[in-house]
């Protein structure tokens, strides 16, 4: 560990091999902080890697597992000129690789997502587009494969037709008939991507189903299965969680074999913790992502991206609050990305700088929890949240 001294005139200096291995430029502006005592320098950089933007809130489904079920927030759009302030601010952060279409709404509802995708394409981004598959149309699956869109990923939470209606109120096999066309628009342009995935939200009532929807995959080219156990948002969905505090058997599938072009690989399958846990961590963070609402309103994450309420763990009911850290159209993406605020709420997630509510022996009687609030850490807080304890997933 180095020593660093502080000269007469409060000057320190850092050893350059310490900055060359955290790989920093020569010049870097840092944020001062303490805690318990400690001085900390958070670095300022425009190291943001993926990016999430909703382009819309509306959908054309009304699932039973939806937030949308209880929130608050508008229906409402992404308007071009919120959208152009995102794009405006990407030559900014010189680290992003991927930007992600997709949100608690239906992207492809938007009547210019497929000129947004364009946009973003034109910068050599990668793009994922995550949708209920219902609008997937042959001509708009063309226009994906001719964008180059990497990724499309589609929501099936059943394996049965009538499984799947009674969660979704649509149909399976359109579903399948608009993958199933997907497929063979890539091959008459002789192309390999998008690559497809499939989300499934598991559930008391769907969980017996988990292999039908490995089978179908399978049938259908998909490279990636993600589950996620259900957010209860409401106590219809409460009824419906499989997780809980004590260990319990994970879920297990069969992979399969997908050809792409002259290769032969496994499809990959991601399944989600089944217990509560000591060790929590933020994907959101770990991938140094950022979510942009459909009103340009900058968000860490989902979980803080919109105003509703949920159940914990322990069945106590939460009031979230939306938090944002700015908003594009007064403020530059990375100039937010790099702010005190959303700098150091980064930092404190990293060291998960907040209690384990659900374990702690006042959590009946505390309200703080019901706002989202803590009594020590950040507010508001991530100490309930599912998404790190890798109970909740997404793509």
């Amino acid at each position: 560990m180095p020593k660093i001294i502080k000269d007469s005139q409060n000057k320190i200096e850092i050893p350059p091999d310490f900055l060359q291995r955290r790989h920093l430029p020569d010049y870097v502006d840092y944020w001062l902080d303490e805690h318990d005592g400690d001085i900390i320098l958070h670095s300022r950089l425009p190291d943001a890697q993926k990016l999430y933007i909703e382009a819309t809130t509306g959908c054309n489904l009304q699932c039973k597992t939806c937030i949308r079920n209880v929130w608050s927030d508008p229906i409402a759009s992404m308007k071009k000129e919120t959208f152009q302030a995102i794009l405006d601010g990407l030559d900014g952060l010189p680290n992003l690789k991927r930007v992600i279409f997709t949100s608690f709404g239906e992207p492809l509802t938007h009547p210019k997502i497929l000129e947004m995708i364009a946009a973003v394409r034109k910068r050599k981004l990668e793009v994922t587009l995550g949708t209920n598959g219902l609008l997937l149309t042959a001509d708009i699956s063309r226009e994906l494969v001719r964008l180059g869109v990497d990724r499309v990923m589609v929501s099936i939470d059943g394996g049965r037709p009538e499984t799947y209606n009674y969660i979704r109120g649509a149909t399976l096999n359109e579903i399948v008939n608009n993958i199933t066309k997907l497929n063979e628009i890539k091959a008459e342009m002789h192309e390999l991507f998008p690559s497809i995935g499939v989300e499934f939200v598991v559930m008391k009532s769907n969980a017996g189903e988990l292999v039908d929807v490995a089978r179908l995959s399978e049938s259908l080219g998909v490279s990636k299965l993600l589950v996620s156990n259900v957010l209860a948002y409401t106590e219809d969905m409460l009824g419906e969680i499989l997780y809980g505090h004590e260990p319990r058997d994970p879920f297990k599938t069969s992979s399969w074999a997908i050809r792409s072009g002259a290769w032969v690989m496994w499809a990959t399958q991601e399944l989600p913790r089944m217990h509560w846990g000591a060790e929590r961590r933020c994907r959101f963070i770990q991938d140094r992502s950022i979510v942009v609402g459909w009103d340009g309103e900058v968000s860490p994450c989902y979980a803080l991206s919109h105003n509703y309420s949920y159940f914990a763990i322990d069945g106590i009911k939460k009031n979230v609050c939306r938090h944002s850290f700015g908003n594009v159209k007064s403020t530059a993406l990375p100039e937010i990305w790099m702010s005190e605020d959303y700098v150091r709420f980064r930092s404190e997630v990293r060291e998960y700088h907040f209690p384990s509510c659900p374990d702690c022996d006042l959590r009946e009687s505390c309200d703080l929890r019901e706002q989202n609030k803590a009594c020590w850490g950040w507010s508001p807080s991530c100490s309930d949240c599912l998404w790190a304890q890798d109970i909740v997933r997404c793509p």
